[in-house]
């Protein structure tokens, strides 16, 4: 990998920076500002803060997958209908489970997984405080960042899990 340089990183993020923040605008929770605010938009959104952190590092963007996206956007709904915030199910369920029942490993000989989450209200349930929040973290970095990574599942309940408040709750499943 490439040092980054202030040059090469302007370069290389600042047009992916502004077709992020052009899709960040409308991609704010109605809790936190925009009543225009869709779980789509903020995928979208999510996804283009994700892959702009690693274009600038030299790493292939993500692909949105339909499977992967599956198992993010029901646990984000679980997390949220049933108050609590983990990777494992309430039922006991892992991650990697989750996204099994979903048949993305099917017919796959090896494959690796791995899943950020997170939520906020207000503006900290943005997607761009969000993918921030995740950069600062080293787990979740480390997912973010990882070479191995080829696709991305996104999956965005308008909620909280606690209390089921305004705000949102974010689900990334990575797949290799």
């Amino acid at each position: 990998m490439r040092p980054i340089t202030s040059r090469r990183l302007r370069r290389l993020a600042l047009p992916a920076i502004a077709a992020c923040v052009l899709a960040t605008a409308a991609a704010t929770p109605a809790s936190a500002a925009s009543p225009c605010a869709t779980d789509s938009s903020m995928r979208a959104s999510t996804l283009c803060l994700i892959n702009v952190e690693r274009s600038a590092r030299d790493l292939r963007p993500l692909r949105l997958d339909r499977r992967l996206s599956t198992a993010a956007r029901r646990h984000s709904r679980d997390m949220v209908a049933k108050q609590y915030f983990a990777h494992d199910s309430r039922s006991g369920a892992r991650f990697s489970a989750r996204i099994a029942r979903t048949g993305w490993m099917s017919g796959r000989g090896a494959w690796s997984v791995g899943e950020n989450l997170g939520w906020g209200s207000g503006t900290l349930a943005t997607p761009r405080a969000v993918v921030a929040a995740w950069m600062k973290s080293t787990g979740h970095r480390r997912n973010i960042l990882s070479a191995k990574f080829r696709v991305i599942g996104i999956g965005i309940a308008l909620r909280t899990p606690m209390g089921n408040a305004a705000g949102a709750t974010y689900t990334t499943d990575f797949g290799s």
